[in-house]
């Protein structure tokens, strides 16, 4: 049977094989009860960098501003809450299911996660209910996870909850971990911000929304599009029709701006994947966003 981690590897390697510093830096550092960290090296100041991590001494023999770079030495558990509804089993965008979309992301974080020595955990679930698998550090254990969640994924499962699986955290994370959703793009509820305002207060929170295929399609086509929960099927006229794409389209760009605004209200990081050859540059790019800690 192929490995799931050789496809991320290949990924993941292209786009971090030149880094200096461990892409999940500033959600370790935002862990750290403290300022217990080893040095690392130095950068150039950069706008945002904390003004604590400045080395005056270097910089007034250098002639510039420049920073002292860390590596956290605790370790930490990463959790992944991932949607394995049949919603999850629908198609993207590059016509792929969506929960390939998944294990590309659970990968190639895991695998960036267990090469800084930390645990990852994997939680994963449906409105039927949620499963847990303990926590690990290697990457064998990680490849049972990734196929641990494509074996869930299926059209036949039951249908995603969110709510399920952030109140299954909510009552049983006591442990402050870094915790990484990846679900749908259904608009976030009520009940999810509510969820969300809980679980961030004790966690550091990273939204990976994966993107669903058009509905109809921009040129005339007798391909199948049908709904994932309801089985209901485009009929096919509807393909090719501009009007109807065009509403379509401003509906997602209304649901992509609340979850935005919503998310960045909240201070979560998040990425929307769509494609499999830009997923992990867009999952590096959000990560090279974050703060560099949260005080």
């Amino acid at each position: 049977m192929t490995a799931l981690l050789t496809p991320v590897k290949s990924r993941l390697f292209i786009h971090t094989r030149l880094a200096s510093s461990h892409p999940l830096d500033g959600a370790y550092a935002s862990l750290q009860r403290g300022r217990s960290l080893d040095f690392e090296d130095l950068r150039e100041y950069e706008h945002g960098d904390d003004v604590r991590d400045v080395d005056w001494r270097a910089s007034a023999k250098h002639g510039e501003l420049l920073v002292k770079r860390s590596r956290a030495t605790r370790m930490h558990t990463v959790l992944f809450a991932v949607d394995t509804g049949r919603g999850m089993a629908a198609l993207s965008p590059d016509e792929r299911r969506k929960s390939e979309l998944a294990i590309l992301a659970v990968g190639a974080l895991g695998l960036l996660a267990t090469r800084h020595g930390d645990d990852v955990s994997i939680l994963h679930g449906d409105a039927a209910g949620v499963t847990r698998l303990p926590a690990r550090r290697s990457e064998g254990a990680l490849e049972h996870a990734l196929r641990a969640i494509r074996d869930a994924t299926t059209s036949s499962g039951a249908a995603s909850s969110r709510e399920a699986l952030l109140s299954s955290i909510v009552r049983t994370i006591r442990r402050r971990t870094i915790l990484v959703v990846v679900t749908g793009e259904d608009p976030l509820t009520a009940d999810d911000e509510r969820l969300l305002r809980r679980l961030r207060v004790q966690h550091d929170v990273v939204w990976i929304t994966v993107r669903d295929a058009d509905p109809v399609l921009p040129l005339r086509s007798d391909a199948a599009r049908r709904d994932a929960d309801s089985g209901w099927e485009v009929p096919g006229f509807l393909h090719g029709d501009a009007h109807v794409a065009r509403d379509l389209a401003e509906q997602r760009a209304r649901a992509d701006a609340h979850r935005a605004r919503l998310l960045d209200g909240l201070e979560i990081s998040h990425a929307a994947l769509d494609h499999a050859d830009t997923a992990v540059p867009r999952i590096l790019s959000m990560l090279a966003r974050r703060p560099h800690a949260r005080r």
